[in-house]
């Protein structure tokens, strides 16, 4: 049974992905780059992700990040690093893009040990 629930309580990256892209989506589909949009369409990828992330059920705390720029041919690096039990807790990344805008979304999940 104790095995059982440490496999419930391994964060799944891939479905966290497949969310978070979907809300992307949702979100910046057929829209070009606009600055006076970016903070709005930020708080709503986030606040979007964290919705859907939590309506999965699982006991975890999450932390979502969201960078969107504009597409010119600019590099962006980023690097994160976490201190926590690899066995439980986890993080995805997902880039998304159009032809005028990019998209970083980081996702971190932190079990909750009941």
């Amino acid at each position: 049974m104790e095995e059982q629930n440490k496999v419930e309580a391994t964060f799944n990256a891939e479905d966290a992905s497949v969310i978070v892209k979907e809300c992307v989506d949702v979100i910046l589909s057929g829209v070009d780059y606009d600055e006076s949009r970016v903070n709005e369409w930020m708080s709503s990828v986030i606040e979007q992700s964290l919705t859907h992330l939590v309506k999965m059920g699982k006991a975890y705390k999450y932390i979502v990040t969201c960078t969107v720029m504009q597409r010119r041919g600019a590099g962006l690096h980023t690097a994160s690093s976490s201190f926590w039990d690899n066995t439980t807790d986890g993080s995805c990344t997902v880039r998304w893009e159009n032809r005028t805008i990019y998209c970083v979304v980081n996702v971190f999940a932190v079990a909750i040990h009941l």
